[in-house]
């Protein structure tokens, strides 16, 4: 088969469109001929060799995808060949102490599809039975790729981390990323005022498009003195932070009394400085999210197939130009998500 591998470790530079084996199925395992591979920053961390993840070489990245069933391994009987499927990225044991408190994305020896496993930058990946799901006819398979990890990760940070309600006010960073997309239109969905900054009047406009009730331009204004006007100083109860230091201290005075910070990434590096002073005197709350849980993918999935939710995709690229791809997602020249297809 036609993959996208990478031999050392590096920036989009270092992949490369070759043949590659075919996955060889074991027990309770599905091959997919893929159709769609979203990307996700978590694939420039792996092709970076991030020390989290146990990277052996060569290694296909990819771990949002969707497709068609083309072969099953023993003992599975709940998926038929032909079947538009996609993945949930998140593999676990389901026998741990996390697992089976429904806790399964703090499992142990949790890994995600293309971190550690090879992934879907491929024509063929393979993944557990568990893990594969049936998609309506209506959701095109972009948009299956589109939001497994992006929409997930949204999910769990507003609704079981943050634990937004509606009439509260949230401030989403970076809204024309493709997790920032995803949680203007949770944060729509769950009745919040949505307040979304970005780089450029396209975004701007864009994030308009996706709910957001108000937009800052984060280039031109400082965004928590913007916030404190929109607000009439009082701040918002709930900031989506994923940026990391480049944002998290104006984040944390774009909060009110009593609000929460939940953040699921750092990618503008891993240290930020932080005012204990700041927190404990405005008695603020400081979150982490790691992906979620099956069920709330469950949901998630649920909703989008209802069109209550939807995909944003910003561009789509042949799986041979998957370096060019890459390139401009670290360029953040996009609002939403960038497809790989075959």
């Amino acid at each position: 088969m036609k993959a996208v591998r990478f031999h050392q470790f590096g920036g989009p530079e270092v992949l490369v469109y070759e043949d590659a084996p075919l996955p060889v199925l074991g027990p309770g395992e599905v091959l997919i001929r893929v159709k769609a591979c979203a990307l996700n920053h978590l694939d420039l961390w792996i092709a970076g060799g991030i020390p989290a993840y146990k990277t052996s070489l060569p290694h296909i990245p990819g771990c949002d995808v969707s497709g068609i069933v083309e072969d099953s391994g023993e003992g599975i009987s709940s998926i038929s060949i032909g079947q538009r499927v996609c993945v949930a990225p998140g593999l676990s044991c389901f026998r741990c102490q996390y697992c089976l408190s429904g806790a399964d994305h703090l499992c142990d020896d949790y890994r995600i599809l293309g971190a550690g496993p090879d992934g879907a930058y491929a024509e063929f990946v393979k993944a557990p039975a568990g893990n594969v799901m049936a998609i309506p006819e209506i959701l095109s398979f972009e948009s299956a790729a589109a939001f497994p990890l992006t929409f997930l990760t949204a999910w769990h940070m507003l609704v079981s981390r943050a634990g937004l309600r509606p009439g509260q006010d949230l401030l989403v960073l970076a809204g024309g990323s493709g997790v920032g997309s995803a949680a203007i239109q949770i944060g729509k969905l769950l009745g919040a005022r949505v307040i979304a900054t970005a780089g450029s009047p396209a975004k701007l406009e864009s994030a308009r498009c996706m709910g957001a009730d108000e937009v800052i331009d984060y280039t031109q204004v400082d965004f928590a003195e913007e916030i404190a006007q929109i607000t009439q100083k009082r701040g918002v109860d709930v900031v989506f932070e994923h940026v990391g230091p480049a944002t998290f201290g104006k984040s944390l005075r774009s909060l009110a009394r009593q609000g929460k910070l939940v953040t699921c990434g750092a990618t503008t590096g891993p240290r930020a400085d932080l005012d204990l002073r700041y927190v404990f005197s405005r008695e603020l709350t400081i979150l982490g999210a790691k992906m979620g849980p099956r069920a709330e993918f469950n949901t998630v999935a649920r909703l989008v197939g209802e069109g209550k939710l939807k995909p944003v995709i910003d561009s789509i690229f042949p799986l041979s130009e998957a370096r060019s791809a890459l390139a401009k997602m670290q360029s953040r020249d996009l609002f939403g998500k960038i497809v790989l297809r075959p």
